[in-house]
C-alpha cells in the first residue's frame, strides 16, 4: 500500500503562512502537515489534513534553563520532573486535538557517555508510559545528525535509538527516522530501514548534501527509499523536510511528492 504524503511547514514558514500552506499543499497532494502544535491542528483539519507528529513542548527549569528542546531533554535526570510535567499536559492537549504521535529529543551529550544517557532517557520516558498507554499515543525521539546540524546531539545513530527502544520495551515509544540526518551520520539507509523498521513510527526526507530539494542534485535515491519503506508494510506518512531554494517553493514540494509517489 502506498505511503501518505506530509510536509513540514517550518521549512516554508518565512514564505507562506500556515493556512495558505495547508490550502495549497492539499491541492498538490499532501495528506498532512508535520510538527504543528495542538492549537494549530484545527487549521490543518480545515483542509482535510492530518498531523502525523506533533511538535515538542518546551519549559524552563528554576534556573531558567529551557528543556524539551534538541539540546536539553531526556538524557539528564535533573530535567525529568519538568519534562514529565510539560509533556503530561501537552500529550493530553495533543490527544484532544486528534493527534497520535508527539516528538521528543535526547539532548546533547555535554560530556555524558552514551550508555548513561540512554539509561537516563529510558528512566524519564518510562514515567510517561502510563499516560501514553491511556491516551493511545506514541512518543517518538528524532534521530538527528551531530556532524553538520546539531553538534553533540546524543541520539545521532540508529543503533543508539534502537537500543533505547529496546530498553524501554513499549510500543508507545519509537523513533522518527530522518533520512537526511542518518545519511549524513551513517548512510546505508535502505538496509537500516529493512532491519529496524519496527522501531520507526515516522520518516522525514531532505536532500544530501545541503538539506534542499530531493532532486538529481543530491545523492539519495528517494524512489528506491520509498519503495523500501512501503515493502516493510508501513502505511503511514513520509514528510518532506527539505528547505527549498527554488524561487517556486511549492513547485519544489509538488515535484517531491511526485518523486515519492510510486506507480
Amino acid at each position: 500500500m502506498p505511503i501518505l504524503h506530509s510536509a513540514c511547514h517550518w521549512c516554508y514558514a518565512d514564505l507562506i503562512p500556515l493556512e495558505d500552506f495547508c490550502q495549497q499543499g492539499r491541492a498538490l497532494g499532501l495528506d498532512a502537515v508535520d510538527l504543528l502544535t495542538p492549537d494549530q491542528l484545527p487549521i490543518a483539519k480545515k483542509y482535510g489534513l492530518d498531523c502525523p507528529i506533533i511538535a515538542n513542548p518546551e519549559t524552563k527549569l528554576d534556573d531558567g534553563t529551557t528543556v524539551g528542546i534538541i539540546e536539553a531533554a531526556f538524557n539528564r535526570i535533573e530535567h525529568h520532573d519538568a519534562l514529565v510535567d510539560v509533556y503530561t499536559d501537552y500529550l493530553q492537549a495533543s490527544k484532544s486535538a486528534g493527534a497520535d504521535n508527539v516528538i521528543c529529543f535526547s539532548g546533547n551529550r555535554n560530556g555524558m557517555d552514551d550508555q548513561t544517557g540512554m539509561e537516563n532517557c529510558a528512566a524519564g520516558i518510562r514515567r510517561l508510559l502510563p499516560l501514553l498507554e491511556e491516551l493511545e499515543l506514541t512518543l517518538s525521539m528524532e534521530l538527528l545528525n551531530s556532524k553538520v546540524d546539531h553538534p553533540d546531539y546524543m541520539c545521532d545513530h540508529t543503533a543508539w535509538g534502537v537500543g533505547l527502544c529496546e530498553m524501554i520495551g513499549s510500543p508507545h515509544f519509537k523513533l522518527l527516522y530522518d533520512i537526511y540526518h542518518m545519511q549524513i551520520m551513517e548512510g546505508d539507509v535502505i538496509a537500516t530501514i529493512e532491519k529496524h523498521h519496527q522501531w520507526f513510527s515516522h520518516y522525514h526526507t531532505g536532500g544530501v548534501p545541503g538539506r534542499n530539494e530531493i532532486d538529481a542534485s543530491q545523492e539519495l535515491n528517494y524512489p528506491a527509499i520509498i519503495s523500501a519503506i512501503e515493502k516493510t508494510g508501513y502505511q503511514r506518512f513520509v514528510a518532506q523536510e527539505f528547505i527549498p531554494v527554488s524561487e517556486q517553493p511549492m513547485e519544489s514540494l509538488r515535484k517531491a511528492i511526485e518523486l515519492c509517489t510510486l506507480a
